[in-house]
């Protein structure tokens, strides 16, 4: 139990590091707060990490009733949520700025850019509301905590990424992080290509 419970948590782990990669983000939040000061700064970060996380645990907690609600069955999700993952993750690999994730045509003031682009789509994006919905699916109540957990260490590391986002990036250089950017990738078309393959075997009974 303790054995199936950590390879639990540490797939949950791996699944939203690689969708929200605090590491590769903190170029775009450098990007979009360049010219802002430490306070403003540091207010940016806290409001987009916490409407990110009121979000993603919106999806997790109510994501059963919205399919419901929708009809829309567990392999339906399964195969379009890992199609649209190993997209995000092949652009990733491109060394492209996902579409899914970014938004350019955006007014600077500080709180338009908490909600927008960097809560959603950047932290809270598809590709997130996806993992963290997969990961909880046919599972029990401990299970969903356990993804709650980790999605919340995963937004105070997001978080602290932000704050420090300065001197990540002067000490990392950007070429280290454009790589790192194609590992996470490519994990993600993996987390992908495995979601559609589960939803397949789903709707077929295989």
């Amino acid at each position: 139990m303790e054995q199936v419970s950590f390879t639990f948590a540490l797939t949950v782990f791996t699944g939203f590091f690689a969708v929200m990669n605090p590491i590769a983000n903190t170029p775009i939040f450098l990007g979009l707060v360049g010219e802002m000061d430490k306070q403003a700064r540091k207010k940016v970060a806290r409001n987009a990490t916490i409407t990110a996380l009121v979000i993603e645990l919106s999806f997790i907690i109510l994501g059963k009733y919205i399919f419901q609600l929708f009809g829309i069955s567990i392999p339906a999700f399964k195969l379009t949520g890992g199609i649209l993952l190993f997209y995000i993750g092949f652009e990733m690999l491109q060394s492209k700025t996902s579409s899914i994730h970014s938004n350019q045509d955006i007014e600077k003031e500080m709180d338009s850019i908490a909600v927008s682009p960097l809560a959603i789509p950047i932290l809270a994006g598809p590709g997130t509301i996806v993992t963290g919905m997969n990961f909880v699916q046919g599972g029990n109540y401990f299970q969903m905590f356990t993804v709650i957990l980790i999605f919340g260490l995963m937004i105070f590391l997001t978080y602290l990424a932000f704050v420090l986002s300065e001197k990540i990036v002067d000490k990392i250089g950007s070429n280290l992080i454009a790589v790192i950017g194609k590992i996470m990738g490519l994990i993600i078309a993996i987390i992908g290509t495995d979601m559609a393959i589960n939803g397949i075997k789903l709707a077929f009974n295989l």
